[in-house]
């Protein structure tokens, strides 16, 4: 039950990143709305590079830690997060002053970054303290607060300046609940042992995050490539939402994924025979697989449907022309940076991931700019992109043949199917409305038949 709640809180993450997403996009005006997205995808790529690292490092040596030991650990963890925090304030702060950026925007960015760190670096340790239910709830509040106040700064001012102050304030309030909800023991230590501590993350954890790091700014700078050429227009707008927007699902629900079952799996390859190690990495694989094929299936197939009520006029056709192909690049992208980096983590190979990252990194741009120069359209400089991280995958599946977590093909085909069911009720019609609620009952359906199927909750039968 308890990973129903986690499933269901994630789910409901992600919903609440859609609609303000959608709100947002209303609430500001175009131009307003391209320096939101902006800074916004630039406080994220801040994160990741400063706290990242500890997230990777917290979860991969928290997670097979004994009590004794994971308390330690988390004083560790909790001490070098508020150092990231401290340098990034600084050295942000110093960058800021070449930035084009307003300065309220930039100081609102650098403090959205410091906030999420923080705040999720707690909501990890309070997770890998055995309490997933909390921290699943924990999530959706902050999500609700994430919402409610981009909403209220969007509605009272209209700025970009003021929605961001929202997300500010949103992440502020997940911080304090989670201090209110559950304190995570700790166990202070000496300043010689946090620095080996220090080493010890620093030696995995920033290889890893580097490789986070270059993976995030694959999207970035495709945006930036297509924003150059289209501008702050309603197509440059629309397609900057379509970034925002299919991102999201594929990765929390990635995200999801890896809170409920990537603690089973690094203990049982720490402390299991290897296949126990190996059948709890193929259980995570199909989980990430099948589902991840039947959300790109949901996406292509109601996306646009709710664009046309939900998406500015002046936004609507530049979003409606990437939507799908964004969505297929994500899909891609999603299983190059979690489903092939899974086995290179448990064998500590950062090293590859952040060769594999920038592989990624230099094909997308350079596929991008060659599809830009040669006069294609948005839509193109996606499908370039993605074929560019295809490409990467196939280069990277090495270490995860070699592990041999081999999912059950039988299942991922029912998955494919499902997907391709669910995609192809794009084209019915969504009027009159029995018409769409038939199309939600056939999507939900052979979502549920594929989740039974892989038995992905623990709750149906055992095949």
């Amino acid at each position: 039950m308890t990973r129903l709640l986690a499933m269901a809180g994630y789910v409901y993450q992600s919903a609440a990143a859609i609609v303000l997403i959608f709100a947002i996009s209303h609430l500001l005006p175009a131009a307003e709305y391209t320096n939101f997205s902006l800074a916004l995808a630039s406080s994220q790529l801040l994160c990741v590079l400063m706290f990242e690292w500890l997230q990777l490092a917290g979860l991969r040596f928290l997670a097979a830690a004994r009590e004794n030991e994971a308390a330690r650990l988390r004083w560790s963890l909790f001490a070098a997060g508020l150092s990231s925090a401290a340098v990034l304030a600084v050295v942000g702060s110093c960058a800021s002053l070449t930035s084009a950026l307003p300065r309220g925007i930039i100081a609102l960015g650098l403090g959205i970054s410091v906030l999420q760190g923080l705040t999720d670096l707690y909501f990890l340790s309070v997770r890998l303290s055995d309490r997933l239910g909390i921290a699943s709830l924990l999530l959706a509040l902050r999500a609700t607060a994430l919402l409610a106040g981009a909403a209220a700064g969007g509605v009272i001012s209209g700025t970009a300046e003021a929605a961001l102050l929202g997300i500010a304030a949103g992440h502020t309030l997940g911080l304090l609940a989670g201090l209110v909800a559950y304190r995570t023991p700790m166990e202070r230590t000496s300043l010689q042992r946090m620095l080996a501590d220090w080493k010890d993350f620093s030696r995995y954890g920033m290889l890893a995050a580097g490789a986070s790091v270059i993976h995030l700014s694959v999207p970035v700078l495709l945006r930036v490539i297509v924003i150059g050429r289209l501008g702050a227009t309603g197509a440059g707008a629309g397609f900057s939402i379509a970034l925002d927007l299919l991102q999201r699902p594929f990765w929390v629900l990635n995200a999801a994924i890896h809170t409920v079952s990537y603690p089973e799996v690094v203990n049982d390859f720490e402390n299991g025979s290897s296949a126990q190690s190996a059948q709890s990495a193929r259980r995570m694989f199909e989980f990430m697989i099948c589902t991840t094929l039947v959300l790109l299936g949901g996406l292509i197939g109601f996306i646009p449907d709710a664009a046309r009520i939900l998406v500015p006029q002046a936004s609507l056709d530049g979003f409606l022309e990437t939507a799908p192909t964004v969505a297929a690049f994500y899909f891609l992208h999603t299983h190059l940076q979690a489903t092939m980096a899974v086995v290179p983590h448990l064998e500590k190979l950062a090293t590859r991931l952040v060769v594999v990252a920038a592989g990624q990194l230099a094909l997308v741009v350079c596929f991008a700019l060659i599809a830009m120069s040669a006069g294609l359209s948005p839509r193109g400089a996606v499908g370039c992109a993605a074929v560019a991280t295809l490409a990467t995958i196939l280069v990277a599946l090495g270490p995860t043949l070699r592990f041999e977590a081999f999912p059950r093909w039988p299942l991922v085909v029912q998955a494919s199917l499902a997907a391709i069911l669910i995609a192809s009720l794009g084209s019915m019609p969504t009027e009159p409305t029995t018409w769409l609620a038939g199309k939600i009952v056939i999507a939900a359906i052979a979502t549920a038949v594929i989740g039974w199927r892989g038995d992905f909750l623990m709750l149906a039968r055992r095949s």
